[in-house]
């Protein structure tokens, strides 16, 4: 996912998700910049847990995210090929701000960062901003952006995170 240690890619990679709240059994696109479909979101309402997977424009899986059944803490984890990739939990909570840590397979660490129910949030590797997600940029209605700002960063994996840590601030706030 992340093989140079360069600066920021003079041309970031900006990404539409036409975001549903509560968007368990629903599918949602994800456009590129240029308002074309780049990836889908199919949230899997039949299954025992919560499941979604991100697809390609021919609805082929990528990434698929599940909900971790029966561990301490919320978790999330982020398959690619039926193979695990990555983990999400919650690191701490503040009174504004959310912050996440997602574990790579590899040993990577990646944190994510700040008000996520405001879709306002960071995702960072080792202090370098790999991708920023922001409504900020948006007019429509139940939309936000992930600008991903690495050239070498994975754009559907960096989606998937955002999608996951959404949808665990969305959780933790309906179980208060």
């Amino acid at each position: 996912m992340l093989q140079s240690h360069g600066g920021h890619s003079p041309r970031s990679r900006k990404y539409v998700v036409h975001d549903r709240i509560f968007g368990i059994g629903e599918d949602y696109w994800v456009d590129d910049d240029h308002g074309r479909h780049a990836f889908l979101v199919d949230g899997k309402a039949l299954r025992l847990r919560e499941t979604f997977e991100l697809k390609d424009i021919e609805r082929r899986v990528l990434i698929t995210i599940r909900k971790k059944m029966f561990s301490l803490r919320d978790a999330m984890t982020i398959e690619r090929d039926d193979q695990p990739l990555a983990t999400i939990k919650r690191k701490r909570l503040s009174l504004l701000r959310h912050h996440y840590r997602v574990e790579l397979v590899d040993g990577t660490e990646l944190d994510v960062s700040g008000k996520i129910l405001d879709r306002e949030f960071a995702v960072e590797y080792d202090g370098e901003l790999l991708a920023e997600i922001s409504r900020r940029w948006l007019t429509m209605r139940e939309t936000y952006a992930v600008n991903v700002v690495r050239e070498d960063a994975d754009p559907a994996l960096l989606i998937a995170v955002a999608v996951s840590v959404i949808r665990m601030a969305e959780r933790e706030r309906e179980d208060d």
